[in-house]
């Protein structure tokens, strides 16, 4: 009988261990790859709409 409960939670360990593995890719590749790609194209929005539209301010007269 305790073979049995062992093949069964083997199965249970491995997906934890693949679910613990696709986490840590996550929380430390991709998300943070992802946060620097949003911050620095909303860098580039806004310089580039500085260019064409000009300096934020108020007008000149």
């Amino acid at each position: 009988m305790p073979d049995v409960d062992r093949t069964a939670a083997s199965p249970l360990r491995a997906r934890r261990r693949t679910e613990f593995t696709t986490f840590l890719v996550l929380a430390f590749g991709i998300w943070p790859i992802v946060a620097v790609a949003v911050v620095g194209a909303y860098g580039f929005i806004v310089w580039m709409s500085q260019l064409i539209f000009g300096p934020p301010g108020p007008p000149a007269h």
